[in-house]
């Protein structure tokens, strides 16, 4: 049976995805989820895991390693979901889980968790980019089409004034393409960025295709957040190649089946994330 708590996008916010291409869902987690999420990163860095390795390996890969053990400095770590429970059940969050599968549908996966601290410092002027690499770059949707891919980014530090390591976007830029010619790269200053202001349990929602980033961070604190991605299902997971099977048993059967399980076994077979399971909505749209 279908759940009944079903939550579903407002006309306002229809409107501002189309038109702006995000959302902000105030409240998405609370206090004591905030509090909860802050320590557990604070922990997750004392350990290693998937981290930058700039000097080792090509941007964008990352390399199994320990992080500046500062825990006011930068991280980024990826691939959370096995350093706790509580990372497997965010996954799929009513509050914002419902969103998503307004948004992009039933036929969906998820192929990413990331937690980044952004220091307060000088040095960092802040970026702006698209998600998915070079190639997705260059694709973009039409209006009335579902995404293509959608991320969730949890604060859990308070940003409620400019260049506090605020997200960044460009509104309506998820529907054109900049031109980037060396002297247009866009930035955080670049007319037409608006840095965001949030409270901590604020969620943003958005697509690969809008120009993001962070703002430069120079309100002295540190800025946390988690963020994780959504796909479409013939698309490739960031995190894993294949079914998460080691996750499997902590899982929900809807978690499993966005984590790869499609219902006939853990293994791969031809045509697979192409044509789903019979009772894939139904599925997608059950109770957590």
């Amino acid at each position: 049976m279908l759940a009944n708590t079903t939550r579903t996008l407002t006309e306002a916010q229809r409107e501002q995805w189309a038109v702006d291409g995000y959302l902000q869902i105030a409240g998405a987690l609370s206090p004591a989820e905030v509090a909860f999420f802050s320590e557990l990163l604070d922990e997750v860095r004392t350990k290693p895991g998937y981290e930058p390795a700039p000097t080792e390996l090509p941007r964008g890969h990352y390399a199994w390693k320990l992080p500046d053990q500062n825990k006011d400095a930068f991280m980024d770590r990826r691939d959370l979901l096995p350093h706790h429970q509580a990372f497997i059940d965010l996954i799929d969050r009513p509050a914002v889980f419902d969103l998503i599968l307004d948004l992009m549908g039933p036929y969906i996966q998820f192929s990413m968790s990331q937690a980044i601290i952004r220091a307060s410092t000088d040095t960092f002027p802040g970026y702006i980019h698209t998600d998915g690499g070079e190639a997705q770059k260059t694709i973009r949707v039409s209006e009335t089409s579902r995404p293509l891919a959608v991320k969730v980014m949890y604060l859990l530090t308070d940003v409620t004034e400019p260049d506090s390591g605020n997200f960044t976007v460009f509104p309506g830029s998820h529907l054109r393409p900049f031109a980037e010619r060396a002297e247009r790269i866009p930035n955080p200053k670049t007319p037409g960025a608006v840095p965001l202001l949030g409270k901590a349990g604020d969620a943003y929602v958005f697509p690969h295709a809008i120009w993001h980033g962070p703002s430069p961070n120079h309100s002295g604190k540190a800025r946390k957040t988690i963020l994780y991605n959504y796909c479409q299902m013939f698309m490739r997971a960031y995190d894993y190649s294949g079914p998460y099977k080691a996750l499997f048993e902590r899982c929900t059967p809807r978690q499993r089946r966005l984590l790869g399980d499609l219902g006939h076994g853990p293994d791969f077979r031809p045509g697979d994330f192409f044509y789903a399971p019979l009772d894939q909505e139904t599925v997608m749209k059950g109770a957590a």
